[in-house]
Order: structure tokens, then C-alpha cells, then sequence
């Protein structure tokens, strides 16, 4: 059964072409991934494009940590186009190849900066618990600051609601790749 079934743009609705419109000339520059699926509830798929282009391009988390919660975020998910979108940013973004293959691996990463190690210990955590634990937390907060962590929070959730909308739809990545195998 096909799942990956993308809003027509011949027969998109009004509320739907708007949108579309507001994703394609915003930040991202065309509507890609969980996108083109999210527009069969336009509503929804307003709300999210505008909170993923806050967590993104207006957070006050640092690009190389937000890129480490997402792979981390990715991967417990197996969101291969997640990974596929991001990976390449991530690296962009300062995050070294070992420790983007180690997030792939499922092993925990030899960092060298303290914030990405905090990153993925709070985000590792927070997937694997559902919450952290106190020396997790402080850790966090000491080397984040209180509006960079509880952004990091709103990531690992954003990001989590990307990837069950991609694996449920199936969506796939644009060259067929999987990171995850299977």
C-alpha cells in the first residue's frame, strides 16, 4: 500500500495553496519532507512550518547543537529522510563527520565541546527515559542557559513529530538512501 501520497498542487484547496505558497518562499525554499503529506490538514501544516522555521532559523540555540538533537532525535525515530535532510547540516553547521557517524552508529559520540556533549546526553535521555534525571538537567541548563534548553526541548518534540509524520507516510528519501538499513 502506498502511503506517500502528496497533496495534488492541480487540486489543492485555497487554504492548502496558501500554504504551500508560505513554505515555498519562506526560509526552507520549497516544501519537502513531511510537507507535502502535512498539507492535507492545511491548518496543521501552517502551525508546524511556523514553529520549525522559529526552532530552525530563530531559536536561540546554536546550529551545531539543534543539528545534534535532531540527528539524535533522527535516529531514535529512524527517520531516514530526517537524517537525509539533515545530516549535510548538521556538518554545515560545525558538527563533525565522527560525530554525526557515531549519532548514526547508535554509539555515544568522543566530543570535544562540552554543550554538544550536554545536547546529547539531555536528547539521548530524554528519547530513550521519556524524561532526565537531575544531574542530566543541571548539566544541560548550566552549559545551555534556561531559553536555549527549554528551546532544545521544543526541538526533540518538533523533530519527533517530523519523524513519526515521515515514517508513517513513508515518506522517502530523494536518492532512495537509508542510514538506518533494513
Amino acid at each position: 500500500m502506498t502511503r506517500y501520497e502528496p497533496v495534488d498542487p492541480e487540486t489543492m484547496s485555497e487554504a492548502q495553496k496558501a500554504v504551500h505558497d508560505s513554505i515555498a518562499s519562506g526560509p526552507r525554499g520549497a516544501v519537502f519532507g513531511p510537507f507535502p503529506v502535512l498539507l492535507h490538514s492545511a491548518g496543521l501544516a501552517e502551525q508546524v512550518q511556523k514553529l520549525g522555521a522559529f526552532l530552525r532559523f530563530g531559536s536561540t540555540l546554536p546550529g551545531n547543537l539543534r543539528e545534534i538533537a535532531v540527528l539524535v532525535t533522527s535516529r531514535f525515530w529512524q527517520a531516514e529522510f530526517e537524517w537525509y535532510a539533515h545530516a549535510p547540516i548538521a556538518w554545515e553547521e560545525g558538527v563533525s563527520e565522527a560525530v554525526i557517524e557515531a549519532i548514526r552508529q547508535g554509539e555515544e559520540p568522543a566530543f570535544a565541546d562540552e554543550a554538544e556533549a550536554a545536547v546529547w546526553r539531555f536528547t539521548t535521555t530524554l528519547h530513550q527515559t521519556r524524561s532526565v534525571d537531575d544531574a542530566t538537567y543541571r548539566r544541560a541548563r548550566a552549559v545551555l542557559g534556561q531559553e536555549a534548553l527549554t528551546d532544545l526541548i521544543a526541538v526533540a518534540g518538533y523533530y519527533t513529530l517530523l519523524a513519526m509524520t515521515l515514517n508513517v507516510y513513508s515518506v522517502p528519501t530523494p536518492d532512495g538512501s537509508r542510514a538506518f538499513g533494513g
